[in-house]
C-alpha cells in the first residue's frame, strides 16, 4: 500500500469509502453486513487505514454498519471520516444533535476527519450563516479532541468553493473533490486544485471512477490505453492519473463487492503516474467522451436574452447532466438560481442564436434540457 504523509501521520493513499456497500437488496439500508465486515477486515490487512461515511450514506445505515465493522480494531489503527449533512437545509439548526448521534451511530468517542458535507451553490448562504452555529460548533468540538481534523466536500462551482475558503480557509485542513480524468477539464477540476493550492490545502479525492463510469471504456479508447500500457487494467487509469496530481494525499473509492476491494487494493501497492504521452492520451479521450455542447462562454448571448438567462452557465449543467445521465449535480445547481432564470424561462425568440459564434441552437437546447430534468 501507498502511503502519504499528512500532517505526521500516515494515512493509506486509498480510501475506502461506505457510500455504496454491498446489500442484499434493492432496498438501501439492507446492507450486507457480513460482506462489508470481510471487505473491511481484508482491506485493512492490505494497509488501508481511511475510512470515509456520511449521516446520508445508504439512507441513515452506512455509519452504523462501518462502526460495527470497525469496534474490532484498536481505535487508533484506523482513520474514521464522517460529515456534517448540509445538502439537507432543514439539518442546518442540527449540528450538535447530529454530531453526537453520529459519534453513537459510529461507536466512537471522537472523528478523526470530520467535513462540511457537500459546500455547493444550494447551502453556501446557509453554512456562511452564523446563526446556526455550525462553524463555531464544530471548531469548538475541535478544540475539545473530538475532531482531530476538520474539513470540506465541494461539489460547488470555483467561485462557491472561493466564497467558503474566504471565510473558513485559514481552518481548513483538508479537501474532497470530486476529481477524475473526465472532470480535470469538464468540471474544472484542474482549477480547483490550483485553488485549493494556494491555501495549502491538501486534496482528498471523490469519484474517481465517475461512478463506475471510467470503469470500463467505449473499445475504441481501451486499445488506445492498452497500446500504452498493456498489462494496465482500463479502471486503474483513473487512479495513476490522480496519482499524477501532487496535491492529492487520499483517493476514496466507494467498494461495493470484493472483486473491487482486491483491485483497487493491488493498484495501490505502487506508485504509478502518467508519463507526458500517458496524460495527453488520456485527456483527449476524456475531451472526446465529454463532448457535449460546445460552448465557449464568451457571453455574446447573455447581453441578447430578454429573460437574463445566464446562458454558459445553463449549457455547462446541461453538458453535465447529459453526460451523467442524470445525477443530482445539475438539479442541485438551479436549485440556487431564481425560478425566472431557469431553463423553462426561455421564450425561444432565438435572439442569443443571433450572436452565438458557435451557431448553438440554444433554445433547443434548454428546451431539451427541461425535459431532461423532469
Amino acid at each position: 500500500m501507498i502511503f502519504k504523509n499528512f500532517q505526521n501521520i500516515k494515512l493509506s493513499a486509498l480510501g475506502f469509502g461506505a457510500m455504496r456497500l454491498p446489500q442484499k437488496s434493492d432496498v438501501f439500508t439492507d446492507i450486507d453486513e457480513e460482506l462489508t465486515a470481510k471487505m473491511i477486515d481484508y482491506a485493512i490487512k492490505n494497509g488501508v487505514n481511511y475510512f470515509d461515511t456520511a449521516w446520508g450514506y445508504h439512507d441513515g445505515m452506512s455509519e452504523t454498519v462501518l462502526g460495527k465493522a470497525l469496534s474490532k480494531y484498536p481505535r487508533e489503527s484506523f482513520y474514521l471520516a464522517t460529515k456534517f449533512p448540509g445538502y439537507d437545509l432543514s439539518n442546518m439548526p442540527k449540528v450538535e444533535e447530529i454530531f453526537e448521534k453520529q459519534l453513537e451511530k459510529c461507536g466512537v468517542e471522537y472523528f478523526d476527519f470530520y467535513l462540511f458535507h457537500n459546500v455547493c451553490e444550494m447551502n453556501i448562504n446557509e453554512y456562511l450563516d452564523e446563526q446556526y452555529g455550525i462553524y463555531d460548533y464544530l471548531i469548538k468540538q475541535k478544540k475539545n479532541g473530538r475532531i482531530k481534523h476538520l474539513g470540506f466536500s465541494a461539489h460547488g462551482s470555483y467561485e462557491v468553493m472561493k466564497r467558503f475558503l474566504d471565510a473558513y480557509g485559514k481552518d481548513m485542513e483538508f479537501c474532497q473533490i470530486q476529481l477524475n480524468f473526465i472532470d480535470w477539464e469538464f468540471q474544472g477540476a484542474k482549477e480547483k486544485v490550483e485553488l485549493l493550492s494556494k491555501y495549502n490545502i491538501p486534496v482528498w479525492v471523490m469519484e474517481p471512477l465517475r461512478g463506475g463510469k471510467l470503469a470500463k471504456l467505449p473499445e475504441k479508447y481501451e486499445e488506445r490505453l492498452k497500446a500504452l500500457r498493456p498489462s494496465e487494467p482500463i479502471p486503474a487509469w483513473a487512479f495513476r492519473f490522480i496519482q499524477s496530481i501532487d496535491s492529492v494525499t487520499v483517493t476514496l473509492s466507494g467498494m461495493s463487492d470484493f472483486d473491487q476491494v482486491k483491485a483497487n487494493i493491488e493498484t495501490f501497492s505502487e506508485n504509478k503516474p502518467l508519463n507526458e504521452e500517458e496524460s495527453k492520451t488520456i485527456l483527449e479521450i476524456a475531451k472526446e467522451m465529454a463532448n457535449g455542447v460546445p460552448c465557449t462562454a464568451c457571453r455574446y448571448c447573455t447581453s441578447h436574452c430578454p429573460q437574463e438567462l445566464d446562458i454558459p452557465n445553463l449549457i455547462s449543467l446541461y453538458n453535465e447532466h447529459s453526460f451523467t445521465g442524470g445525477g443530482f449535480i445539475a438539479p442541485m445547481a438551479l436549485m440556487a438560481v431564481e425560478k425566472d432564470r431557469r431553463p423553462d424561462a426561455c421564450i425561444a425568440c432565438r435572439s442569443c442564436e443571433a450572436v452565438c459564434p458557435q451557431q448553438i441552437k440554444i433554445s433547443e437546447v434548454l428546451a431539451d434540457f427541461v425535459e431532461k430534468l423532469k
